[in-house]
């Protein structure tokens, strides 16, 4: 079995050319950001920009919830709202919303995509029109108690087999021990965007795992996907 790991792009959407360098200064809206340092690494980078050349940007806070910030741009985007003139996105939403959204093939010079990983800017293409850029990386990570391991002599697990077998040893002899709240294993479970990316990650670590293989063909009914589900 695959060691665990799994690599998760995002992308930052634009809705119009304002986001160029322009010669008059221009009032734009940005959506980059909900909470946090994401949300406080949006407004650094929009004040330095505006700063360089001279545009006015308001940042606009979205639901932090990725089901809930899609709904808002969806409802948004369909009353032809102009409100937000830029808006940023998870990796899996182009194609639901590329009908609103402007070929930016159009309006970047053309080695503009040089750098990227490629299939990060495939997934930014649909049909030929390239309707997001990349912003940033994402690499999907599993962080482990090492004071446990310790305490309980456990090597720190390679496989998912490896982590369910320590997360149950670990989980029984806390809890027998009197921490009744202990949990072995903490997932984003809710039943949301945020737990298809964690079957995702089960189903595409197993051999010959995936949703569709290279040819196309449907195969999530497989072996693969049963293991992995039936593990998690």
């Amino acid at each position: 079995m695959k060691q665990l790991k799994s690599l998760l792009p995002a992308a930052l959407l634009t809705l119009s050319a304002g986001f160029s360098a322009l010669s008059n200064a221009a009032d734009l809206t940005i959506s980059c950001g909900a909470v946090g340092a994401e949300l406080q690494l949006c407004k650094e980078a929009v004040d330095s920009w505006s700063k360089q050349t001279g545009n006015n940007v308001q940042v606009v806070s979205t639901p932090n919830s990725a089901t809930e910030r899609l709904s808002f741009y969806q409802q948004i985007l369909s009353a032809k709202s102009t409100d937000i003139d830029i808006i940023q996105i998870d990796m899996v939403w182009p194609g639901m919303l590329a009908k609103h959204l402007t070929d930016l093939r159009e309006l970047l010079p053309a080695n503009a995509t040089q750098g990227y990983f490629q299939a990060q800017v495939d997934n930014a293409t649909v049909d030929g029109r390239l309707v997001s850029m990349p912003w940033f990386t994402d690499s999907g990570l599993l962080y482990y108690r090492k004071d446990l391991l310790d305490k309980y002599q456990q090597p720190v697990p390679q496989t998912w087999e490896d982590m369910t077998a320590t997360a149950k040893k670990v989980q029984k002899a806390e809890r027998d021990a009197g921490n009744a709240t202990m949990w072995g294993y903490v997932f984003q479970g809710r039943a949301y965007e945020g737990l298809t990316c964690n079957a995702l990650e089960w189903i595409s670590s197993q051999p010959d795992g995936g949703l569709v293989n290279p040819r196309g063909d449907i195969v999530v009914n497989s072996q693969a996907s049963r293991v992995a589900l039936t593990l998690a």
